[in-house]
Order: structure tokens, then C-alpha cells, then sequence
């Protein structure tokens, strides 16, 4: 890149002054800028600059005009710095974009966006849970897959609707995402944004225009015969039980796998739990045990396995399935799920869509459908979000009435 300045001989004031133009080439591209305001006589133009008049000439404005052409210049270098930093080949359409920003700063010198996003990750790890520094590396992954199949350099003055309507395409028609994990995907660059917006790293405001998709999804759990003939159930090993009461003890306290899994014995008092919840990071959250959770919890005292077995969650998850399949809980159960905007539709046996979280969404469904207030509920959960937890209230009453249905309803009416 090449910047030069010159008078314009060819537009002189009636004073004789001329104005000064910024001429920049690069890559066999020329742009052209005049400097507003800014006007020399000839006489006084000196090496690209303004040399100041002498004792017995008006004040030329030496000082003030040869400041607006560094500030120019200062410029015009922190753009191409820019484009060398984030790999970008300039064009003359990109800066004339980049000179008319006015609030195109030293900022946009920032570390790249890849690089940046993995200081958002490692600045996390002291606030967020490990399930969400988890979440977050799988988007950046994700971003830079689709960076390498659409080609399109992901850069913070790049994320914009064009992006957006290029990413939301690639999700749906080459990696089938659902609507939901895309509306996941768009909130985590969104907090990545905002944090980098809060650093100084850019000024680009684009991304607050996205718009996260969100389906209403089935709420999947067991009914309160279901858990009780699981609990019941007599497994031929001693694997599939310990399983079983490890995914049980979940329904009967509503405690997250992340919470179970690092419950100690110091944790458990005699008809309480006190532990420190690990999503949402709330200290001494007080859980009141049920004569089915301390019945679990008494079956594996003083022995290698108190207070409960572990498991890693893929092979909870896997033999909770086995478990359910083996108690029957098999009743047909579909699910709609939608890639933008086609419906997908799937039954499978109930035991099949088991899983850890599932026994968090019995605990709760079930504990409304037998008359729990909610904000009892609620308080043992520690579910603070309201729409998300209206689901198990809709479902709580859907299932009343269809049990209404089913028994008051069946009776014939005597006259």
C-alpha cells in the first residue's frame, strides 16, 4: 500500500488556495479522497504537508491541517494493519467501507475472531459451568467447519445478516440441525459478541439483529407407574440395579447428573441433602429426601459404593435405556422435531428416549401431578427460568385430564 498527497492545481479557491487529496494504491487499485476542509497556497506545500507562512502572511491554518492529514494517514494505516491481522485481501469497495466507518478504531486491531473465542472459552472457565465451557468449544468448532465449507472468513466486521443467512443455510440443508440446537448455536456467538463488544475488540452491532428459532419440544418423562415399576423392578445383575437407583434417585430428588455425581456423604444429613449445585453454581441448595431416595441411599451405606455408584453420563445414559427396555416401559412415543422449516416425525419405544435428564423431568412432572406447589418445586430444582418450566406444568395438566378422561368419563350418567 502506497499513500501519497498532493494539491489539486486543478481546483483553486479564489484566495489561490488549493484543496489536498489523499491518493492510496494497492493491489493496482487507486482511491482517490479529498481532505474536507483542508486548503494550501503552492508556495506553502512542502513534502505532502504544509509548511508554515511567514511573519508577514496571514495564519495559514498550518498546524490544525497538517494534524487532519496524520490523523488521515494514522488511518488509512490502521485499516491495512487490520487487513493483515485478520488475513483479509483488501479491495477498494472493502475500504472505501472501512474509511467512511466512523467507528472504525485502533479496536478493529484486536486479536483475531478464532483467537479471541478461545479467550472468551478459557475466561469462562472460572464462571461457568463445565457443561458450558463444553457447549461453548463445540461452537467454535462448529463455526470453523462452516467457515471451511462455505469459505466465508469469519471476522468480527463480518458477522452481519449476510452470515447469519449464510450460516442458518448451512445448518439446516448440510448438517440437518435442528431448530432448537441452531437457535443454541446463534445465543453463544451472541454472548461472544457481547463480550467482545464489552473488550473493545469491535464495534459491530450486526449480531444483535439474529434471531434465535425455537420449537416447543415434547417434554419426556416417566408417568408415576412407570417409575414405580422401574424402581421395583428385580435386575439379574447387580450393574443394572445399581444403575437403576443411581437414574431413580435423580426422579426422587430432582438433582441434575452433575449434582449426583458429585454428591459426598458430608452432603447428606437425615432427611436432607445440602450440596453446592454445580450448573448454577448456588451454594448449600437444601434438597428434602423422600422415603424412596433414602431407601436408595441406605442400600449402599458403608460400602464401596457410598452413598451411590457413578457412572459416566454416556453410560448411564446407555444402560437406563437397557433397564427401562427390561421393565417394559415400552409404550409408543412420538417425536416432532423441525430443520427449519420441514417437520420430522418419530415414534419410538419409550425406553429408548431415556435418559440422565429425564429423570430431572420426572421428578418435577410427576411432583406437579401429585399436587407439589410449584414454587416448592421450584425452590428443590432451582428452576429459574419460567417458560421452561411452564412446559411441566402444561404437561402436568394435559395428563390430568386425559386420566379424568379416562376414569370419570368412562362412568355412565344415572338419571
Amino acid at each position: 500500500m502506497q499513500l501519497t498527497f498532493v494539491i489539486r492545481q486543478d481546483k483553486k479557491n479564489k484566495d489561490g488556495s488549493s484543496p489536498v487529496r489523499a491518493i492510496i494504491t494497492f493491489n493496482g487499485n487507486r482511491v482517490r479522497k479529498n481532505i474536507n476542509g483542508v486548503k494550501v497556497l503552492p508556495k506553502h506545500w512542502k513534502k505532502e504537508r504544509i509548511k508554515p507562512n511567514t511573519k508577514v502572511e496571514p495564519y495559514n491554518n498550518h498546524v490544525e491541517y497538517n494534524q487532519q492529514l496524520d490523523e488521515f494517514a494514522d488511518r488509512v494505516h490502521t485499516i491495512f494493519r487490520y487487513f493483515h491481522l485478520n488475513h483479509i485481501t483488501p479491495s477498494k469497495a472493502l475500504f472505501e467501507q472501512k474509511i467512511a466507518d466512523k467507528t472504525f478504531r485502533e479496536n478493529a486491531l484486536a486479536p483475531q475472531f478464532f483467537e479471541s473465542f478461545s479467550e472468551f472459552i478459557e475466561t469462562s472457565r472460572t464462571t461457568k459451568a463445565l457443561g458450558t465451557v463444553k457447549k461453548y468449544k463445540t461452537v467454535k468448532g462448529f463455526l470453523r467447519q462452516f467457515q471451511t465449507f462455505s469459505s466465508y472468513s469469519l471476522h468480527f466486521d463480518t458477522i452481519n445478516m449476510e452470515f447469519y443467512e449464510k450460516f442458518r443455510d448451512y445448518c439446516f440443508e448440510e448438517r440437518d440441525t435442528l431448530n432448537n440446537y441452531f437457535g443454541k448455536l446463534i445465543a453463544i456467538l451472541k454472548t461472544y459478541m457481547n463480550w467482545s463488544f464489552e473488550r473493545g475488540y469491535h464495534q459491530n452491532l450486526e449480531y444483535k439483529k439474529f434471531k434465535r428459532t425455537e420449537d416447543k419440544i415434547e417434554v419426556i418423562c416417566l408417568t408415576m407407574e412407570e417409575l414405580m415399576r422401574l424402581y421395583n423392578f428385580k435386575f439379574h445383575t447387580k450393574k443394572l440395579s445399581r444403575v437403576r437407583d443411581f437414574y431413580c434417585f435423580g426422579c426422587f430428588t430432582g438433582l441434575r447428573y452433575s449434582d449426583i455425581k458429585q454428591l459426598q456423604s458430608s452432603n447428606i444429613f437425615e432427611d436432607y441433602l445440602k450440596i453446592n449445585i454445580v450448573k448454577t453454581r448456588k451454594m448449600d441448595q437444601t434438597i428434602p429426601l423422600n422415603k424412596y431416595s433414602q431407601e436408595i441411599l441406605q442400600r449402599y451405606r458403608d460400602t464401596i459404593y457410598e452413598p451411590l455408584p457413578l457412572f459416566s453420563n454416556q453410560k448411564l445414559n446407555e444402560h437406563i435405556k437397557t433397564c427401562c427396555c427390561r421393565a417394559k416401559i415400552d409404550s409408543p412415543t412420538t417425536i416432532t422435531r423441525y430443520i427449519g422449516q420441514k417437520r420430522i416425525d418419530k415414534t419410538y419405544p419409550k425406553y429408548k428416549l431415556i435418559t440422565s435428564h429425564t429423570a430431572r423431568k420426572t421428578f418435577i412432572t410427576v411432583s406437579l401431578m401429585l399436587g407439589m406447589k410449584e414454587a416448592v418445586i421450584k425452590e428443590i430444582s432451582n428452576h429459574s427460568d419460567e417458560r421452561s418450566f411452564k412446559r411441566y406444568v402444561d404437561v402436568s395438566e394435559s395428563f390430568k385430564k386425559k386420566e379424568m378422561e379416562n376414569t370419570w368419563d368412562l362412568l355412565e350418567l344415572t338419571h
